[in-house]
């Protein structure tokens, strides 16, 4: 194996790790790890390496160009280091391993606190969030093999217990091992989110094979060699009087009723805003109901029966048009409390819900109040959605999952329409458009069909996924057809600025005879136009030039002999490049022997008499002097009034959504879908693919200083929505 590889490290990872005898079981899963895991980072540097060459090849400005080229240099000199001192502190794990909790690790708990969050930096945030995915991800995704390893080692590991139980293969500590080594790199948030992002992909990701390898090791050596989970506890335990069985199909057969307690931070972000709320009702000093004798706590399933009893929630309008009128408003507490009032319980107790369904409630509606207010999400779809409210509080009800898995149904349903409607503008004929009524119909059916069974957003997701494949593939090609053919425009319009440009430069400084004037700016212009725009492959381009240039010369009096044999040694060459260019272009083809007979006499005659062609008077001097300051681009001062916005049309990507507003009112969203850079021309298109408006970065930069081009953000919905109401809460109970 290479130097590069991680078996070239395992001497310097045992003499780190040697501070503390590791147990003899322990030692062959270290050195398979440490090289392992050596090697998957090896994987993650490449890709890095990789992504960020392909944003430098595609920045649109020098200044983030150099960022990338001097972060992929940063890493490359780094690389090694940082991968010693990776493979080095997991070694140290295997030798003083850190303890690890049953339910939510202390980094999590530490990341997720709001008191916390509310310290740290934008950049930090970021990264945090970024880190607590990829753990929870990791940590449910490998979740049999972990508990089945954090037991065995526990068991190993002289002081570890059931109730400080270690694991130094855990996801957290790998992380934070990772996250350590790449303090020593200078880069900024986005390089490093990029290589959070690969690390998670190529290292966290493929962890499946190390841990089955671990656990393999310790039933070797009859560590538990029989290992049951209980999912209902959440604890493990030992089993060696019955047959082995996997963690994966145990948990599973009290996944549905043990939903709330699952410790895999599937949770993690409502107990987030549960505790944010409760922090509020403590602060406001309102008692819990929990334990009031007086009390009758309704929730769970009895509470999703009364939701079908709101006059709203069956939505009896369903078979009529949703998106007329204004967004659907509903107070959903004052709702669900009136409903209450109206219950008959049989022991006579006052009816009341759980704190945790009323976080629930709040929930929704804080939701839907940014969802109302949301001004990237188009007014019809917003309308639509909006009708949506008790459904989707009935599915969080059964099922809390859906604010912290992003693969939750219902949630992808409502990003993918969302991002699907995000090009809707006010004036879209919405009778007559096929995205609109599968909108409409999905929204229909959701109100009509929903009785609790979570698989119908699956199946509409499904579905809605393909419609929105097959239309993008239309609205692609169209796309690509416009953006061709803006690009082939521009090019053809810059190529005919500059032939006219060179060739009015070079005849007005001489007066031409008639014949080879006509000749230059009817004939040879069309040979210089179709060199321009074919010179990436042919390089024809400065030998049409040089035509030109040698024609007037030839064409100037010469009196001394060795201009007068350089002429000699010149006109053969020129002629026939002539013939042959006009030709191509097809120029006067049946007077082109003429046309040439005449520039022979012409160029004869300038040879005999030296006098064929004299010096234009002043004023054509003058006139082309005047030409040659227009054709140079004049420096414009820069406005610094709009150097900020300026900033922020660089940083429009291709594929990025913005509004624009007339002086009249009206408004309509397009698509950024080309910038052709030689022209300083930004292309959008509307969802179709086609081609809307074009302007130059000065123009959308004023745009945006006058308030008529707003940028749309295009993230997640659910997310931004949470995000939006986590922010809020924090503020409030900070």
């Amino acid at each position: 194996m290479n130097k590069q590889s991680g078996i070239h490290y395992l001497r310097e990872h045992r003499e780190a790790g040697s501070n503390k005898p590791v147990p003899a079981e322990v030692t062959r899963i270290r050195d398979t790890v440490v090289a392992g895991l050596g090697d998957l980072l090896q994987g993650a540097f490449d890709a890095v390496d990789d992504s960020l060459f392909e944003l430098a090849n595609n920045a649109r400005s020098n200044n983030e160009q150099n960022r990338y080229f001097e972060a992929m240099r940063e890493i490359r000199i780094k690389r090694k280091g940082v991968e010693r001192h990776f493979q080095n502190t997991i070694a140290q794990f295997f030798a003083n391993p850190p303890h690890t909790g049953h339910l939510q690790d202390d980094m999590l708990a530490q990341q997720a606190n709001a008191d916390n969050l509310a310290l740290v930096g934008d950049d930090d945030l970021e990264e945090q969030v970024a880190l607590n995915a990829m753990i929870t991800k990791a940590k449910a995704h490998f979740q049999g093999p972990l508990i089945q390893l954090q037991t065995r080692f526990s068991q190993v590991y002289d002081g570890a217990s059931d109730e400080t139980p270690v694991n130094p293969m855990a996801p957290e500590h790998l992380c934070s091992a990772f996250t350590d080594a790449i303090q020593a790199l200078e880069i900024q948030i986005r390089e490093r989110l990029i290589l959070l992002k690969q690390f998670d992909r190529y290292v966290v990701s493929n962890l499946g094979m190390l841990l089955d390898e671990a656990n393999r090791i310790l039933v070797q050596a009859g560590v538990i060699p029989n290992f049951r989970y209980h999912g209902k506890t959440g604890h493990q335990h030992s089993a060696p009087e019955s047959q082995p069985s996997t963690s994966g199909k145990d948990s599973s057969a009290t996944q549905d009723e043990n939903w709330l307690d699952s410790g895999t931070g599937n949770n993690a972000v409502f107990d987030q805003i549960h505790q944010l709320l409760a922090r509020q009702r403590a602060n406001a000093g309102i008692p819990s109901r929990q334990h009031d004798p007086d009390i009758r706590i309704i929730g769970g399933n009895e509470l999703v029966n009364l939701l079908a009893s709101l006059p709203f929630a069956t939505q009896a309008g369903a078979e009529h048009n949703l998106s007329e009128g204004e967004p659907l408003t509903i107070d959903l507490r004052d709702a669900v409390q009136q409903i209450l009032a109206q219950t008959n319980t049989s022991d006579g107790k006052k009816p009341a819900l759980k704190e945790m369904d009323e976080d629930l409630i709040n929930l929704v509606s804080m939701l839907f109040e940014f969802i109302l207010d949301d001004y990237n999400l188009s007014a019809p779809v917003q309308v639509l959605i909006s009708r949506l409210q008790i459904p989707i509080l009935k599915v969080v009800i059964k099922d809390k999952s859906f604010f912290s898995k992003t693969t939750h149904p219902a949630r992808k349903l409502l990003n993918a329409l969302a991002r699907a409607g995000i090009g809707w503008s006010n004036s879209d004929e919405k009778a007559r458009d096929k995205l609109y009524e599968k909108i409409h119909g999905i929204v229909q059916r959701i109100l009509c069909e929903f009785d609790g069974d979570i698989t119908l957003f699956e199946t509409l997701n499904d579905e809605f996924e393909e419609f929105l494949a097959r239309e993008n593939r239309k609205a692609s090609l169209v796309e690509q057809r416009t953006r061709e053919s803006e690009r082939g425009r521009i090019k053809s319009q810059k190529a005919q600025e500059l032939v006219d440009r060179v060739i009015k430069e070079r005849v007005a400084r001489h007066r031409l005879p008639e014949p080879t004037y006509n000749l230059l700016i009817n004939g040879w212009s069309r040979v210089m136009f179709l060199a321009y725009l074919r010179d990436d492959v042919e390089h024809r381009w400065q030998e049409t030039v040089k035509v030109v240039d040698d024609l007037i010369w030839c064409l100037h009096p010469h009196q001394d002999d060795s201009e007068r044999d350089q002429w000699v040694r010149v006109v053969p060459g020129l002629l026939k490049s002539l013939r042959a260019g006009l030709e191509e272009v097809s120029y006067n083809a049946s007077k082109l022997d003429e046309t040439m007979s005449q520039l022979k006499h012409e160029l004869a005659e300038a040879f005999r008499t030296s006098s064929s062609m004299e010096i234009a008077e002043e004023p054509p001097q003058e006139e082309y002097e005047q030409n040659n300051f227009k054709s140079q681009p004049q420096p414009q001062p820069e406005d610094a009034a709009i150097a900020e916005f300026m900033a922020q049309i660089d940083n429009i990507e291709i594929g990025n959504w913005v509004e624009f507003r007339l002086v009249n009112g009206a408004s309509f969203r397009c698509k950024l879908s080309a910038i052709i850079e030689e022209a300083d021309c930004f292309v959008f298109v509307n969802r179709m693919g086609l081609k809307v408006i074009e302007k130059t970065r000065t123009e959308l930069a004023h745009e945006m200083r006058r308030g008529r081009m707003t940028l749309l953000e295009q993230g997640a919905f659910i997310d931004r929505a949470l995000d939006a109401v986590v922010g809020s809460l924090r503020s409030k109970t900070a």
